[in-house]
């Protein structure tokens, strides 16, 4: 045997002796110490359920008859097998009487609206046109003080309604070209 291999537990060498049977060369050290765990929790479940059975039974200690039973269903407990294939197949064939929903697009992959898209507008800002105190107190200062002809971008700006809100909207992703 290899280095260290020596001072191994009985158990541990029967472990990397199945894998080495099974045909299993490359392995971490740990994998044996993962199947000794397995190993010893399985056992100690199957004897628990055996001395289960057994105090059923009446019987003052657990035998062989009590092993197999708590290992027989352990295995159908645990494991279960796929239905036959006749069961499978006709399974199938019920499924497959019923005819798929006709495609709505035309050819290719069918894609979501852009409303419903990552790259859609995903929120709006309401920018307020509220004009503020200070500048409606300096345009009427700059009124009186001189021009008898207002400005023509004067004018426009009075004409706006004083509360009114612009809905904004902008993109999260690059422009895609429609």
């Amino acid at each position: 045997m290899a280095d260290g291999e020596d001072d191994l537990p009985r158990d541990a060498k029967i472990v990397k002796t199945l894998l080495k049977s099974m045909g299993v060369e490359n392995y971490e050290p740990r994998v044996v110490h993962q199947f000794l765990e397995l190993w010893y929790r399985y056992v100690v479940d199957v004897l628990t359920d055996a001395q289960v059975y057994s105090e059923h039974a009446g019987k003052p200690t657990i035998d062989s008859d009590d092993v197999k039973l708590a290992i027989q269903s352990k295995v159908n407990f645990s494991f279960s097998q796929p239905p036959p294939r006749e069961v499978l197949l006709e399974l199938a064939r019920e499924r497959n009487k019923i005819p798929l929903p006709r495609s709505l697009g035309g050819p290719g992959m069918a894609l979501p609206p852009e409303s419903d898209t990552l790259i859609s507008p995903n929120y709006q800002l309401a920018i307020s046109r509220k004009r503020t105190n200070e500048a409606v107190e300096e345009t009427e200062e700059d009124e009186e003080a001189g021009d008898s002809k207002p400005n023509q971008s004067q004018e426009q700006r009075t004409d706006l309604p004083q509360n009114t809100t612009q809905p904004v909207s902008f993109s999260v992703g690059p422009k895609r070209a429609r």
